[in-house]
């Protein structure tokens, strides 16, 4: 009987990067993904030969010294991974229906600045106001800055939301929609955001911003091959239905076929609610559960996504945030008829597309309740299954009335389209494991900010969580909250130290 040192439970980037600084260190590691594919939310999947990313359509932190590019190069990755810089003066534009101008977000901090600065002249202050308090924010994270410090450093940053902080630094109401207006990176919400999720997700983006050439799905490779470099082993099709715990411990975890996988200790990358869900054990008091089933989850979404007739239609660099009105934290409140207020446009990179664009994605948000419906279907690529003419007439009108709003900013656009493939909440339900399809995982409050920060530490003593729903979401949240988890098992210096050395 083969036992582990760590079982890892799902293969999203939480528990790839925990199983690659695990492997690193010597540990015998074992991951199981229900899936055919790695990589959770870094899933591609090809349509009419073009590749298409499940989640990851842009990267920040990448530049040499950054963040994340820290981090890779620890890990073995940076350096294989193929990157496009995005447009230095506009790596996202945000536009409003009616009104002709487009926002550009440039990269570097001085670069932003003065492009925002040309496009509203008499809000310099402002301007600079609110990135300086980005980056106020920002360093009181120590982690997010690879250094030791302590959870008392961001008290004074966690109770201060979004919107209200963006609205107190000028009266100009097009700036603070602009300043606000990619929201959809973290499913803003008007009076519970709290503006260090605005500030750590922008500032990765503000300091450099890139697209995966052929897709996200290449990070979750490249750490496979460092896993199994390793030593470490890497199951597919392993659905995890129960853990068994005894003796204030988890013994094994039982698969779908009855297997049995044995090991010292388990990180669950899975939904912290799901994954108490498999575990029947009277340490995880029936409070702690109610608690986490009380937080609320991010919403879902609606992608198009879009394959280009050939050569057909320019590559544009940049990033599209639309709105139907000046109302960048009101989208997530509409009926069938208002649907949808806002989309956010991204293109592929392509290394083989040269000047002009393969594929793009539209997505808008969606609640789950809208498919709620056709809840007791299941459809992945390895248990297909037709949810219905009813499923695909829904997803054909809710195509039609979002290319309808792509066409008041993109006229002609459609002329260009060779076909188009729909993915709704139940999508991500099916393939990233969550019950309510949510883009995000658990929403940050900043009206109750601890009670929506997790420890990675559970009531059985070898058993921890991983993944978005502890820190922050993202490529960049990801990695971080995986470092928060290897952290409390290898010890701070183990960790973040070997990084910071390089």
């Amino acid at each position: 009987m083969d036992r582990y040192d760590f079982v890892i439970l799902g293969s999203g980037l939480g528990g790839l990067v925990c199983g690659a600084i695990l492997s690193k260190e010597g540990y015998k590691v074992c991951i199981l993904e229900k899936n055919r594919q790695i990589g959770g939310n870094l899933q591609t999947f090809v349509r009419d030969r073009v590749i298409f990313d499940s989640g990851v359509h842009y990267i920040g932190g990448l530049d040499k010294g950054q963040n994340l590019h820290q981090i890779f190069q620890y890990l073995g990755i940076m350096d294989q991974l193929k990157l496009q810089r995005m447009d230095l003066d506009a790596f996202d534009v945000v536009m409003f229906n009616g009104d002709e101008r487009e926002f550009k977000m440039a990269q570097g901090y001085d670069h932003f600045i003065e492009s925002l600065v040309r496009q509203f002249p008499d809000e310099r202050e402002a301007i600079v106001r609110y990135c300086d308090a980005i980056k106020n924010v920002c360093q009181k994270f120590p982690l997010y800055n690879l250094r030791s410090g302590s959870y008392f450093e961001k008290m004074d940053t966690v109770e201060t939301g979004a919107r209200a902080f963006i609205d107190s630094l000028t009266t100009n109401e097009t700036l603070r929609q602009v300043l606000a207006g990619s929201n959809m990176l973290y499913a803003g919400v008007s009076d519970k955001t709290p503006f260090y999720v605005h500030a750590l997700v922008l500032n990765s983006y503000i300091e450099s911003s890139w697209k995966c050439v052929d897709g996200g799905s290449q990070i979750a490779r490249l750490l496979t091959k460092v896993i199994r470099s390793n030593g470490g082993i890497i199951r597919k099709h392993a659905k995890v239905t129960r853990i068994f715990e005894a003796d204030n411990a988890v013994q094994y975890v039982e698969l779908e076929d009855g297997e049995r996988v044995y090991g010292e200790r388990f990180i669950s990358n899975i939904h912290p609610v799901k994954t108490l869900d498999l575990a029947d054990s009277a340490l995880i008091r029936p409070v702690y559960r109610n608690r986490l089933k009380s937080l609320e989850n991010s919403i879902s979404v609606f992608v198009l996504n879009i394959v280009l007739k050939k050569n057909s239609f320019p590559y544009i660099n940049r990033n599209f945030y639309v709105y139907n009105n000046k109302d960048v934290w009101g989208c997530m409140e509409y009926d069938d008829e208002s649907w949808p207020k806002n989309y956010a446009l991204f293109f592929s990179a392509s290394s083989k597309s040269g000047g002009f664009a393969e594929g793009a994605t539209l997505m808008a948000y969606m609640k789950y309740e809208e498919v709620a419906q056709w809840a007791d279907t299941f459809n992945t690529d390895s248990h297909e299954n037709d949810r219905g003419e009813s499923y695909r007439a829904f997803k054909k009108r809710k195509a039609e009335k979002l290319l309808g709003l792509l066409d008041v900013k993109f006229p002609g656009f459609r002329e260009h389209i060779h076909a188009w493939y729909a993915a709704t909440p139940l999508s991500f339900r099916d393939y990233i494991g969550t019950d309510d399809g949510s883009m995000y995982g658990i929403a940050k409050d900043y009206n109750e900010p601890w009670r929506t920060f997790l420890s990675p530490r559970t009531k059985i003593s070898n058993l921890f969580f991983t993944g978005q729903n502890l820190n922050l979401h993202g490529i960049l949240g990801v990695t971080f909250s995986a470092l928060v988890t290897c952290a409390e098992l290898l010890g701070w210096e183990a960790v973040v130290g070997k990084i910071k050395k390089g």
